[in-house]
């Protein structure tokens, strides 16, 4: 079984305009434990802080509640986990369209077959999508209708803001890897197929990183599809989730796993700084 082992440092720094009095944020920066992927270490540290609570939410992410009661003028937030990602044994073979059509699929499914406001696709991507409907699997479908959408969008930094729909997206034929997570669960559920967001980090690069080495990471956003069981898809990049792929967590859609949110009380931010980098120590 192959294993890799990271040490993933994130790190946002906020300025203000001036004092704030108070600020309430949530954070989900801690990875998730689950097969094929243990959190060794996690700590996360907030300058200046009053009050924590950790929790785990409806969708199974790890929160920090976090209250800043103190004047500041700035926030510091450093997360730092060690990860150990690892091969899964094989999968068994995935289920047709009857079980992921099916009244039981949609029942227990039901959140992740229903269109958010964010995922609601146009009338152009629906067509799309329905192109692959009789495709032999629901699996086929999903990975023709991603190299579709991969191939009519195009990555560009700085397009769309955290507040883009699919059809925003669509539009401009433009966005991140949010943005290629929404069109893509609006395409797959707009079809019948159960699908997910999945938000964590990856490797800035896609080269393999050595060991001992630290390189640049980036959040990152990917889907998984049920067709029998939850079977991850990088739109972004049209490759396999791999061992540099760490999940943070799962939801309907950005909303549900957004790594920062929150309030202040205050002058506007000035500046907003975001490192995130991955050591490879195994």
């Amino acid at each position: 079984m192959s294993t890799r082992r990271h040490r993933i440092v994130h790190r946002t720094t906020m300025r203000y305009d001036g004092e704030v009095t108070a600020a309430h944020n949530e954070l989900r920066m801690i990875p998730v434990n689950e097969p094929g992927q243990a959190t060794l270490e996690a700590r996360v540290r907030v300058k200046p802080l009053t009050w924590s609570h950790v929790y785990e939410d409806h969708w199974g992410t790890q929160v920090m509640a976090m209250e800043s009661q103190t004047p500041h003028d700035f926030l510091e937030i450093e997360a730092t986990s060690t990860v150990e990602r690892s091969t899964l044994p094989v999968e068994a073979e995935a289920s047709g369209w009857d079980a992921v059509l099916s009244e039981t699929t949609g029942d227990r499914l039901s959140e992740y077959l229903a269109q958010t406001d964010r995922t609601v696709p146009p009338p152009h991507v629906v067509a799309l999508a329905e192109e692959f409907a009789d495709a032999p699997t629901p699996r086929k479908a999903a990975l023709d209708v991603v190299e579709r959408i991969h191939a009519a969008l195009t990555y560009e930094r700085g397009i769309t803001g955290w507040q883009a729909t699919a059809a925003d997206v669509w539009e401009g034929r433009r966005g991140v890897c949010q943005d290629f997570a929404h069109v893509t669960l609006g395409a797959l559920r707009a079809i019948g197929i159960p699908a997910r967001y999945v938000s964590g980090y990856l490797t800035v690069d896609e080269a393999e990183v050595e060991r001992g080495e630290s390189v640049p990471a980036r959040s990152h956003a990917w889907v998984e599809l049920w067709d029998g069981g939850w079977h991850p898809l990088d739109p972004t990049n049209l490759g396999s989730v791999g061992l540099d792929h760490v999940v943070v967590g799962r939801g309907r859609d950005y909303d549900d796993v957004a790594p920062f949110r929150g309030m202040f009380v205050g002058p506007e931010v000035t500046d907003l700084d975001l490192e995130i980098t991955y050591t490879r120590i195994g």
